[in-house]
């Protein structure tokens, strides 16, 4: 088992040592320079030699990543001077001499144990005592790589998944002999940095890769009964692109057999690869979204094996302590590509599903690891948010960097869970609401249900009071909640902010309403709360709520609606810490009464970009605010916000607007008006 970090959030975690200055990448072939490239891109004044014993490799690893730097250029994602700033100071070669003055080293060479100990000699006979150096090593346990260096405790493993530039996942491993330390500054420099670290215990293989590995031994092992097209075409139901079809990309055959073969040597014979790795190179499939036919039995007897391997994983993974479910589950979503998680599938399809895949499983894999404890208890309280204490406030960080922390059922019921279960506790003063990572607080709200509400006025108003369960209830809260806004906080998200009882913010963050821009509204609460609370602000909101004006944090800080501003995440937590206890026992509930509101400026139905808008939505948003700011009481306003979203849902410029979201396009207002 592996010690669990001090702070769930990453972020939280001290600054054990400053960013890095100059890095070096030993191994110039396959995932090396996608390491390189994500370092660079994040940290571009960093210095970052690439070696190899290849001259030639460096060369192609420099043509790529000015390659990456091109396209990114040309397809609007970075500008001319971030790609220059992104590819200066990277340099190639093959002279370990080039590691001296390295703060970081990682090694991302062939997964061969005895080389990889030959590369940390090297490495540790050139680099300072205070060094990080950590291997990008899939399966290779940390204690066998670095037991033998003078300073272990400066080493780990930082696994990264493909493509390394692109893909958020890097599992960090807590092994007995690194510096936690050392293990805290990693997660929080991947966290600032745009990744998801996920910790894991030093077992071969470490979580996430005993899950793919043995889902794709286990695919091979059916090949007998079934083709590579319809393992794939019945995977699909789990996964974005099949087993095979990934080993081709991956050119993974090799990487199985290697895994495989090692977690056989050490945890049985039921792991050993299926023999046909050693003699395919490619395997006939189908591409994502495509699928042959597959016999009724057959599909049935397919998805129960591969459902059994994922959930045999899973819980031996847990029940060793090898991972943790929260973070099985958004790995295997983001690093590995399935639709749900284990966890998640198991919640869905139920106990007694779960039940009897596994025990058919193993019965027919014999020593394949089965559950120890009952299934439900394997389940996680919270998947979507991370729980820490701050001198004596719960900090709630809202965790779906996927989808940049927006809000949906799940999350906003487990926020609301963590704030019931602790706000009767006497040493809690209060809580604090954080986003993940440094761009977003929250980026509004999934559509969820609603593209099948379009049309039914009665159904949408519902909708959107069932979606303010948790406004509600901070409505009525007795102990203070802080928003720390540590990036946008857009849509369903600045109206959580809103209904928090202050707010706090990085000086870069800022707040936007872009419903309007969909050709719906803001059915939970913007309508109502910002006009209550800050009344000579009312003309801000009108551009917000008609025009998706952005509001930027220092402007809503002169307004009032930001109490304080923060530089950095750090001191961000501390402002929104520290905002809790001096709210303590002095909270003002949102006013009651009814409060005037300017005119609305009249003008074309345009966004502040630019773009054409629904002036029947205008309309319909003039005039829900003009109702609710009349209302007698607070209840009786959110109403008519609630009400104001039935009415939207049955316009045409609803329709369109939705539609052209699912269909990532830009809708034509034009002829819905």
């Amino acid at each position: 088992m592996t010690t669990r970090p001090r702070f769930a959030n990453p972020l939280l975690e001290p600054a054990a040592r400053p960013a890095p200055r100059r890095v070096a990448v030993i191994g110039a072939g396959t995932i090396g320079p996608d390491i390189a490239w994500y370092l660079k891109s994040a940290l571009p004044g960093l210095q970052l030699v690439l070696l190899d014993v290849r001259q030639a490799a460096i060369a192609e690893a420099l043509a790529r990543l000015k390659g990456y730097a091109d396209k990114a250029v040309a397809r609007g994602k970075m500008s001319e001077s971030a790609a220059e700033a992104a590819l200066a100071g990277l340099t190639g070669s093959t002279d370990y001499e080039t590691l001296r003055g390295c703060d970081w080293v990682i090694e991302a060479a062939t997964e061969d144990l005895a080389l990889k100990r030959r590369i940390f000699a090297e490495v540790e006979a050139r680099v300072d005592a205070g060094a990080a150096i950590t291997s990008n090593t899939s399966s290779l346990p940390a204690q066998r790589i670095f037991g033998q260096l003078a300073h272990p405790e400066r080493a780990t493993v930082t696994h990264f998944f493909a493509p390394a530039w692109r893909n958020p996942v890097v599992e960090v491993v807590a092994w007995p002999g690194a510096d936690p330390a050392l293990v805290a500054w990693l997660r929080r420099l991947f966290a600032q940095t745009g990744k998801l670290p996920l910790v894991t215990a030093d077992a071969p293989c470490f979580m996430l890769d005993r899950v793919f590995d043995n889902w794709c031994n286990e695919a091979a092992l059916l090949l007998d009964e079934a083709s590579a097209a319809q393992i794939d075409s019945v995977a699909a139901e789990f996964v974005h692109a099949g087993p095979f079809f990934v080993l081709n990309l991956a050119h993974g055959n090799p990487i199985i057999l290697e895994t495989n073969t090692l977690q056989a040597d050490e945890e049985g014979e039921h792991y050993r690869p299926a023999p046909v790795f050693r003699s395919v190179e490619r395997w006939n499939t189908v591409a994502p979204g495509r699928e042959v036919e597959v016999p009724p039995a057959l599909h049935a007897r397919i998805r129960d094996r591969l459902l059994g391997v994922l959930w045999s994983q899973s819980v031996d993974i847990l029940d060793r302590g090898i991972g943790d479910a929260a973070d099985l589950d958004i790995g295997c979503r983001l690093a590995l590509g399935f639709r749900r998680g284990p966890l998640e599938l198991l919640r869905s399809l139920g106990a007694a599903e779960c039940t009897r895949v596994l025990d058919r499983f193993v019965r027919e894999r014999p020593g394949m690891p089965g559950p120890r404890r009952e299934l439900a208890a394997y389940l996680p309280a919270e998947r979507h948010v991370l729980v820490d204490e701050v001198d004596g406030v719960k900090v709630i960080t809202l965790r779906r960097p996927e989808a940049l922390n927006a809000l949906h059922d799940e999350l906003t019921d487990e926020i609301l869970g963590v704030i019931r279960r602790h706000e009767d506790e006497p040493g809690v003063a209060g809580f604090a609401i954080v986003g993940y990572g440094g761009k977003a607080f929250c980026a509004g709200g999934d559509i969820g249900r609603f593209p099948s509400l379009l049309g039914n006025a009665e159904g949408a108003a519902q909708y959107a009071r069932d979606c303010s369960r948790l406004l509600v209830h901070l409505d009525r809260a007795r102990k203070p909640v802080v928003a720390a806004l540590n990036g946008m906080a857009l849509g369903g998200g600045f109206e959580l902010a809103t209904r928090c009882h202050a707010l706090v913010a990085e000086r870069g963050a800022w707040m936007q309403l872009p419903e309007v821009t969909l050709g719906i509204l803001p059915a939970i609460g913007a309508m109502v709360v910002p006009y209550r609370r800050w009344p000579r602000a009312a003309a801000v909101f009108h551009g917000m709520l008609t025009r998706a004006e952005r509001l930027k944090a220092a402007q809503a800080q002169e307004l009032g609606i930001v109490d304080e501003l923060a530089d950095g995440y750090d001191a961000l937590v501390a402002r929104a810490v520290a905002k809790v206890h001096a709210l303590a026992g002095r909270l003002q509930p949102i006013p009651d009464a009814p409060v005037p509101v300017p005119a609305f400026e009249a003008g074309p139905p345009r966004a502040a970009d630019g773009r054409v808008l629904s002036g029947t939505v205008i309309g319909i948003i003039e005039g829900a605010v003009r109702e609710a700011a009349a209302a007698p009481t607070l209840h009786a306003a959110l109403e008519a916000g609630y009400r104001a979203f039935g009415t939207v849902a049955c316009t045409a410029a609803a329709r369109e607007g939705i539609t052209a979201f699912v269909e990532r396009r830009s809708p034509d207002f034009g002829a819905t008006g």
